[in-house]
């Protein structure tokens, strides 16, 4: 069981440091003194859910410059609360790496990996746990089981033998939801995360019962922009459908993204309809032909730093199609050449892919559908009473079925089986990262030969990504439901060849 969709405090407070930064970034007058006041008027001396009131606090100081695009403040070193904050008070500012990082003081230092003997322990004559502990690490003490951790191996064969069900394998949530092993412990026994393994899913952030794990925003530099009179339009990725509420249709979405300020809206699914079709080709001229020996899909950026960090001789096979993010924003400012370009997804690491060098040019701003919450709240926008002017009707139902795993690889075996018939299709798909990681070991050793493989770092796929709003088999269904009234079932080979 994990906690995702369920609204806990955490998520409450994320959403409440959200909604105020894009208070300050609308309303502040005195951009300084308010930032210094915000974390008094969020955590309420009579109301917190914390022991500590202090911790709490200086935690949320530090959320909050997460959340306005600063990093973290060393821990040991007097540095104020909104230093470098004239830097990012502006339209331009991007990211400064890492994306993803622990709050220090919000972490709970919880065990990595250990096996306790609970208070159910019944001191039986059997004590099976006591046979099968390779190591002997385990006695009998005051007529109760006892492990040794210095001996104990961490192998379960004492939890899986107990009778009682006496015995708990505590893991560190954060580390058991990263599939790449990049969470790591200082001295303190407080984690931390490698950026040379992190591939910035953010599966971490969302599995922390602690709230310690943030990744940087740039709702308020969005704001800023939206501010300055620019032109700035908006596309929304596949899995947004339901997540602004299952009453809010994507046309009403639409009216309240024209609300905000944003110029125009597009699916994403309009990229992702061009990556299908290309990803086809690609295909049957390559992988069918032997050419290649198997073809990685492109649009997940964690799926793909997966490869190139630890499969380097994976990486030329990733496919080159545009991932939908690029493909859409490229349409976008064929149309709109002076126009600055958001995409508002569910996703992490889509941060980290736009501030890619390459990519910068044609993706200004990303933000999650969660963060997009906090600009509706604080402009006070209720989603279920605006009535729709333009409907939503970009793409086919091929593009819009990108948000869920397997949905890249059904859009691209679709457009193989209509455009290339006499093909034989091979197709596999990985969710979470674990089992990417597997899938790519058998590709490199010559198992996946004549496949395309599509990997998505999130279990269930982009409806599962760390900025999403809803539980996840709710999510599945409102994009089933959207792919399913579009217009038409593939896009047009002709249309969308690359140019």
């Amino acid at each position: 069981m994990s906690m995702r969709g369920i609204d806990t405090q955490v998520r409450k407070k994320r959403r409440r440091i959200f909604k105020e930064v894009a208070n300050l970034a609308y309303t502040s007058e005195n951009l300084k003194d308010d930032m210094e006041a915000l974390p008094y008027k969020i955590v309420d001396y009579e109301e917190s859910e914390y022991e500590n009131i202090y911790r709490e606090r200086a935690i949320t100081r530090e959320s909050i410059r997460l959340a306005m695009g600063l990093s973290l403040r060393p821990e040991n070193l007097p540095v104020h609360v909104t230093q470098g904050l004239e830097e990012s008070n502006i339209d331009e500012k991007y990211y400064e790496p890492p994306l993803m990082q622990v709050i220090p003081s919000a972490c709970n230092a919880c065990p990595e990996n250990r096996y306790e003997v609970t208070d159910k322990c019944m001191g039986c004559v059997a004590h099976p746990c006591r046979e099968v502990c390779p190591k002997g690490a385990i006695s009998m003490k005051n007529g109760r089981s006892v492990i040794d951790q210095e001996k104990c191996i961490k192998c379960g064969k004492c939890k899986s033998v107990c009778p009682y069900d006496a015995i708990s394998h505590q893991v560190r949530p954060c580390l058991a939801n990263c599939g790449v092993n990049a969470i790591k412990s200082d001295k303190k026994g407080r984690a931390y995360i490698d950026p040379n393994i992190c591939v910035s899913c953010g599966q971490c952030m969302v599995s922390c019962p602690f709230g310690a794990i943030a990744d940087k925003s740039q709702i308020f530099q969005l704001i800023r922009a939206i501010q300055s009179g620019r032109k700035i339009i908006a596309q929304v990725a596949p899995a947004f459908v339901g997540q602004f509420g299952s009453n809010v249709t994507p046309d009403m979405l639409k009216e309240a993204l024209k609300k905000l300020g944003f110029f125009d809206v597009y699916e994403t699914a309009i990229g992702a309809d061009i990556g299908a079709i290309t990803e086809a080709e690609h295909y049957a001229k390559e992988v069918a032909t032997g050419e290649v020996p198997f073809l990685l899909t492109s649009c997940c950026p964690s799926w793909a730093m997966l490869a190139k960090k630890f499969f380097p001789e994976t990486i030329d096979k990733i496919s080159n199609a545009l991932t939908p993010m690029v493909a859409t924003a490229r349409e976008i400012k064929k149309e709109h050449p002076d126009a600055s370009v958001v995409f508002i997804g569910p996703c992490a690491s889509k941060k980290l892919e736009a501030s890619r060098r390459t990519v910068r040019s044609d993706v200004d701003f990303v933000i999650t559908f969660e963060e997009l919450a906090g600009m509706f709240e604080a402009k006070g926008i209720d989603l279920s009473k605006v009535s729709p002017d333009v409907p939503m009707n970009d793409a086919t139902g091929a593009g819009r079925g990108y948000g869920v795993a397997g949905g890249v690889a059904n859009a691209i075996e679709e457009c193989i089986r209509e455009y290339y018939p006499d093909v034989e299709v091979n197709i596999e798909h990985a969710e979470s990262l674990a089992e990417c990681k597997k899938m790519l070991m058998l590709a490199k050793a010559g198992k996946k030969n004549g496949c395309l493989i599509e990997g998505m770092a999130c279990p269930g796929g982009c409806i599962a990504g760390a900025g999403t709003n809803i539980p996840i088999p709710q999510a599945m269904k409102e994009v089933a439901g959207f792919k399913a009234s579009a217009d038409k079932k593939i896009p047009d080979m002709e249309e969308n060849k690359n140019d």
